[in-house]
C-alpha cells in the first residue's frame, strides 16, 4: 500500500509542478507560435496519458494484489483489449502528429527572397559556400575535398 500513496503523491506533485511551472516559453524565444503550440498539445497529452496510465497501474496494484482466496488465470491474449488500445494509441499519436506536420509546413516555406547557403559542419567548426552573383554554385569534387577544402572546390 506504500507504494501506492507514494506513486499517487509522485504523479500529484508532478501534474501540480507542471501546471505552475515558472518555466515556460519565454516571449523572447517563442516566434514560431505553431511550434510552440504543437509542443504544448504534446505536454498535454502525454500528460493525460502520464496520468491515466499511472491511474491504471495503481487500479491493478490494489484490485490484483495478493490474496489466499484468489488464483490467477492465464490470459495470453485478449483481442477486445488490444484493439481498444491500438485505437486509443493511435487517436493520440495523430492528435500528436497533426499540429506538429502544420507547424513543419511553415517551418520549411522558404520567402521567396530567400538567400540558399551552403554549410558544412565539422567538429567544432562551420564552413560556408555562398553562391555567385548569378545565383548559381561553382563546380565541386568529392576527390577534392580536404580538411583545408570542406566543399571540393
Amino acid at each position: 500500500m506504500a507504494f501506492v500513496i507514494i506513486t499517487t503523491i509522485i504523479v500529484i506533485g508532478t501534474v501540480l509542478f507542471n501546471l505552475v511551472t515558472p518555466w515556460w516559453f519565454t516571449p523572447l524565444a517563442s516566434n514560431w507560435g505553431s511550434l510552440d503550440q504543437t509542443i504544448i498539445i504534446t505536454l498535454w497529452v502525454t500528460g493525460v496519458a502520464f496520468v491515466l496510465i499511472s491511474a491504471f497501474i495503481l487500479y491493478c496494484v490494489v484490485k490484483f494484489r495478493y490474496r489466499e482466496d484468489r488464483k490467477a488465470k492465464y490470459e495470453p491474449e485478449n483481442p477486445k483489449l488490444e484493439l481498444w488500445l491500438t485505437v486509443v494509441t493511435t487517436i493520440g499519436v495523430v492528435i500528436m502528429l497533426a499540429p506538429g506536420l502544420v507547424a513543419w509546413q511553415d517551418y520549411i516555406d522558404l520567402p521567396e527572397d530567400a538567400l540558399e547557403v551552403e554549410g558544412v559542419g565539422q567538429q567544432w567548426t562551420w564552413s560556408y559556400r555562398f553562391p555567385g552573383e548569378d545565383g548559381i554554385y561553382g563546380n565541386t569534387n568529392g576527390r577534392l575535398i580536404s580538411s583545408k577544402n570542406t566543399f571540393g572546390i
